[in-house]
């Protein structure tokens, strides 16, 4: 076992190393902070299936599903182990902090770590559901967000970027320097060429979605009422011209458009369904990556304080509307919407203004930035209340083990 005193070293908003106490902690924290459901789940839960299980909407998706449908199944993600060098990477040990949740909580959840686009790893989860689990599954939730994507039928490997469409795109985008100073700071990002689109929609669309059901459906593993959701997002016309209208745009309505597809194809051969789940705005390791949404998230938790809703609560609401203990509600696209709270005129109106006025003289008074950077270092485990950062931390946590 290595054990040592874990600092935080990092670049930008991408931090070099993880603390697997404060990953466990910000579990924690997070399973308290899922309403508990009005009637305890009974029996042995419903099957399910969540692929990107360890960060994110994915986690929120896990914990959600724990505590109000008592699920249990199978989560796919995909971590580094610790090195000699390294910590492992921050799902790594969140992966492990769930595993003892759901030990605690007394549901059966498998976890692997593995390649989700591929045939393997689809292969794997098929035989345990068969095996394990019935050979029947209930749910399916999907949140990827990858930089690369290789087509088990081609070969061919698909790279994603972050680039407008049909031109140059400049926005604001907020930075701490060296001193952790904050900065307001124009950025210019270069438009979408070749087939940049297309590269992104291989990755980040439908495909592999829809590839995860057609391998389930052909093993006869889809029970019937069998529901499926992906996880999306819209966002604000602030951060338009780099999200939704750019080629992550592209590939999110391209998974929305699969969603329509798969929903016909559910419903005549199973009576279930697909929809894609828009989930509001949150720090992610994947949502820093992009220009502008660090000020703008930061602006609307200025805007909102407290009111702003964690990925927890909101994947909490999906389960209910996917389980039937609420009303299924989907919005004219056939969507479910849980960023309502977000987009509201009069709240996308007062952080307009902030945007407007931010610089970085002002900044201060117009977002929530010690919120902000607290739940960047969160995502690594830094800046978790409760946890002793002087003390040494056994760094080599096993991945939960599960018997075949």
């Amino acid at each position: 076992m290595s054990e040592r005193v874990l600092t935080p070293r990092n670049r930008g908003f991408l931090f070099l190393d993880s603390h697997p106490t404060g990953c466990a902690k910000a579990v924690t924290d997070m399973w308290q902070a899922c309403p508990d459901p009005a009637e305890e789940p009974e029996g042995p839960g419903p099957v399910a299936l969540i692929i990107g299980s360890s960060a994110g909407y994915g986690l929120a998706a896990t914990l959600a599903g724990l505590k109000r449908a008592g699920i249990r199944g199978v989560m796919v993600s995909f971590e580094k182990a610790p090195t000699e060098r390294r910590t492992a990477t921050a799902g790594w040990y969140r992966t492990a902090a769930t595993a003892g949740i759901a030990r605690a909580a007394g549901r059966d959840l498998v976890f692997l770590n593995g390649d989700a686009f591929s045939d393997a790893v689809k292969d794997e989860v098929a035989d345990l559901v068969e095996r394990r689990f019935g050979g029947r599954l209930d749910y399916l939730i999907y949140s990827v967000a990858a930089p690369r994507r290789t087509d088990p039928d081609t070969g061919a490997t698909y790279s994603s970027v972050l680039k407008p469409v049909g031109g140059a795109s400049r926005t604001r985008t907020l930075l701490f320097d060296d001193r952790g100073a904050p900065e307001v700071r124009e950025v210019e990002t270069a438009p979408a060429e070749g087939d940049d689109v297309e590269q992104t929609v291989a990755v980040m669309g439908g495909a592999d979605w829809e590839r995860w059901i057609g391998h389930l459906a052909a093993r006869d593993l889809l029970a019937d009422g069998f529901a499926t959701a992906a996880l999306s997002y819209i966002g604000s016309p602030l951060t338009a011209a780099i999200y939704r209208q750019g080629t992550i745009g592209a590939a999110k309505a391209d998974l929305e458009a699969t969603a329509r597809t798969l929903d016909e194809r559910l419903a005549k051969t199973v009576g279930g369904r697909a929809v894609t789940s828009v989930n509001g705005a949150a720090v992610t390791q994947s949502s820093t990556a992009i220009p502008g949404i660090a000020l703008y998230t930061g602006l609307l938790r200025g805007v909102l304080g407290d009111g702003l809703v964690p990925p927890v609560r909101q994947l909490a609401a999906l389960w209910d509307q996917l389980t039937g203990a609420a009303p299924l509600v989907l919005d004219d696209e056939g969507r479910i919407r849980l960023d309502r709270w977000e987009l509201s005129e009069d709240v996308q109106a007062a952080v307009a203004g902030r945007w407007d006025a931010a610089t970085s003289d002002t900044i201060a008074a117009l977002a929530d930035l010690a919120w902000f950077r607290a739940e960047v270092r969160r995502l690594y485990g830094f800046s978790v209340p409760g946890v002793d950062y002087t003390a040494p931390v056994t760094t080599d946590v096993p991945w939960p083990e599960h018997t075949p």
